[in-house]
């Protein structure tokens, strides 16, 4: 039985025979295409357990195809294998979906033990018991990945909820912004931080049905969510 079955996207022929191969011999089981619309068509096809994404494709590139596997999954990890160290690319990446980048070249090492902590989480999420939060007038469903209202329902992703339940299982406490990126991302990063930022956005805009519930920005510190 594999560990996992992988999808990997990537164009460069030689580098995708060598991580088909390596992951091969390391239990995974490996689909390979080299273009994104073929990625995009096996993915509908297959119940994969982790994704591997060339930035740079031919006939869908690696943000597109991360967007839509996103609507169809909040909870499969994503990493993207970039030749790209720009900061607005690894940005945009965190946005369209991706758990985490590996920038060209890179140690096959590496690469493993990145795959392995988010498919561990992924197994937790998967068999964690149904959990509830209030959240003042607001009740935070997590493994629903909804927060209820008088007002009606609000969806989540995956992301949004784990950054969300840090938060409330700390509330009225400051919390720094390398602690919330170590708890909720695994690890304190520029890039990372710059994407926690647009979901804390998101987050304020969640929570604005109830008045009394507020997530404040500390200066120089990092946030806390305040319920009065």
């Amino acid at each position: 039985m594999s560990k996992a079955k992988v999808l990997l996207a990537e164009d460069d022929v030689s580098l995708s025979f060598v991580i088909k191969d390596y992951l091969s011999d390391e239990g995974y089981e490996v689909v390979h295409c080299t273009d994104g619309e073929a990625a995009w068509q096996k993915f509908q096809k297959n119940d994969f357990e982790i994704c591997l994404l060339d930035v740079n494709m031919p006939s869908r590139d690696g943000f597109s195809l991360a967007k839509k596997i996103r609507q169809v999954s909040d909870i499969i990890p994503i990493i993207f294998i970039t030749a790209k160290s720009l900061e607005e690319d690894k940005i945009k990446g965190f946005q369209t979906g991706a758990d985490d980048y590996i920038t060209k070249p890179f140690s096959m090492k590496e690469l493993v033990m990145r795959m392995d902590v988010f498919l561990r989480r992924t197994k937790k999420l998967q068999f964690d018991n149904t959990e509830e939060f209030m959240i003042g007038k607001l009740r935070f469903a997590y493994n629903e990945l909804k927060i209820y209202s008088d007002a009606g329902s609000t969806d989540l992703t995956q992301r949004e909820a784990d950054l969300l339940k840090f938060f409330v299982t700390h509330i009225n406490k400051i919390l720094k912004r390398e602690e919330l990126l170590l708890n909720v991302w695994g690890k304190d990063d520029y890039f990372l931080g710059r994407s926690m930022d647009v979901f804390i956005t998101k987050l304020r805009k969640y929570l604005k049905p109830d008045p009394n519930v507020a997530l404040e920005t500390i200066h120089g510190v990092g946030f806390r969510l305040q319920v009065s």
